[in-house]
């Protein structure tokens, strides 16, 4: 029971939502799309061009406001996130058999980009504050476990190189960056930054996605921003770009007739007509910032005085885009976490729980891992709310 209403919490979680989504009418999805801008004008451009796959002016304007959003010299436009990621982790040299540190708590994606270089995820824990990796745990592991080897380390129970660092920025909530990087410079760990959530996050005043040797960012129809399906690879460095750019294009030598690629490639490019959404949804992403923020002051302030639950906030050094606002359950209401999603769902207001752990999923409980007892611990109270941009404009549409 909420002891200041008597009311069970998964009722109470309810009426909260319904009280901060009054205007909204039937069924209110998690996170879905805003097209309020010129997306009709530049997708009907696209057309009248014909250019409408990985050749086109838009890919290449796509590009440009990215890196300029970024702050980053260079952005490369790819299919999807996961496509982004996995160039990043081959330009950083991942290889088979290293083992790359990241979090458990992560879209399955992360894990799977990294096992397409041939390499092994291995799990670390994470911060209850950020929901990021822990800096201070993971330092501590690595004082266990890494062994220098030949100018670089190596996991001494595996035998495997620790190649990277991979931290996400969990629901768009920056991890501790510099906490991190302290950590790496130790072991010479390059950090590839997993952004896909982030777009338009800061941490200390720089915004993720330029933070490592390399970024990946998702455009996917959830994003604050969306392309349908894309995403980007973001970097400072002149030549990582240059050799991205070339992967993700079948790694086809320049010619104006000829087939000649000197490598193995992938066909990764974000097509013209994907770029032509994305400018015009760049074009509003201060707009979507500012809704998402104000909808999470509302979330704040209806759920202040529920007891049981706390609205996860965003980290003091950062500023968050609020990708998707979540809940964090005490520990003594964990065993609600099910039921209150179930409520919320059976009256049309979509919730979910946090992605399964990935060392729970059949294809990585073999990897290895420190102790996660926190990470635990939250996958068994995170819950997400409805977070759409428009969920949060004065005059969203009912």
């Amino acid at each position: 029971m909420n002891s200041a209403s008597q009311i069970p919490l998964p009722q109470a979680i309810l009426l909260t939502l319904q009280k901060v989504l009054s205007d909204r009418k039937g069924f209110v999805g998690l996170h879905e799309p805003r097209f309020a801008g010129r997306e009709a004008d530049y997708l009907m451009d696209c057309l009248d061009s014909t250019y409408v796959s990985s050749v086109g002016a838009y890919v290449d304007r796509f590009e440009a406001m990215l890196a300029e959003v970024v702050g980053v010299e260079h952005a490369v436009a790819t299919a999807n996130g996961t496509a982004a990621l996995h160039v990043a982790l081959r330009l950083a040299e991942v290889g088979r058999d290293d083992e790359v540190l990241m979090p458990a708590l992560t879209f399955v994606g992360t894990a799977n980009a990294v096992t397409y270089q041939g390499a092994v995820p291995h799990f670390v824990e994470s911060d209850p504050e950020n929901l990021g990796m822990d800096a201070n745990a993971l330092a501590g592991y690595l004082a266990e476990i890494a062994e220098p080897t030949g100018g670089t380390f190596r996991n001494r129970e595996t035998g495997r190189r620790l190649a990277a660092l991979l931290p996400v920025h969990v629901f768009g909530h920056p991890a501790d960056m510099e906490a991190l990087a302290e950590v790496t410079a130790r072991y010479r760990l390059p950090i590839i930054e997993d952004a896909a959530e982030s777009l338009g996050s800061s941490y200390k005043g720089r915004m993720t996605g330029g933070l490592g040797l390399l970024g990946a960012m998702s455009f996917n129809g959830n994003k604050v921003v969306t392309t349908g399906g894309g995403g980007a690879i973001l970097t400072n460095d002149t030549a990582l770009a240059r050799a991205a750019k070339h992967l993700t294009t079948t790694a086809k030598l320049p010619h104006s007739w000829d087939f000649v690629h000197d490598q193995i490639g992938y066909n990764y490019r974000m097509p013209n007509l994907n770029a032509a959404l994305g400018c015009a949804q760049l074009e509003q992403l201060p707009g979507f910032l500012e809704a998402k923020r104000r909808l999470a002051a509302r979330y704040a302030e209806a759920f202040a005085g529920l007891e049981g639950v706390t609205l996860v906030a965003e980290p003091a050094y950062a500023k968050s885009n609020w990708w998707l606002n979540a809940l964090l359950l005490d520990e003594s209401q964990s065993e609600l976490r099910d039921s209150i999603l179930a409520t919320t769902n059976d009256a049309g207001i979509m919730t979910r729980p946090v992605w399964r752990l990935l060392h729970r999923l059949p294809m990585f409980q073999a990897c290895p891992r420190m102790s996660l007892d926190t990470t635990q611990s939250l996958e068994s109270r995170l819950i997400n709310l409805p977070s759409s941009a428009f969920l949060g404009e004065a005059d969203a549409p009912s």
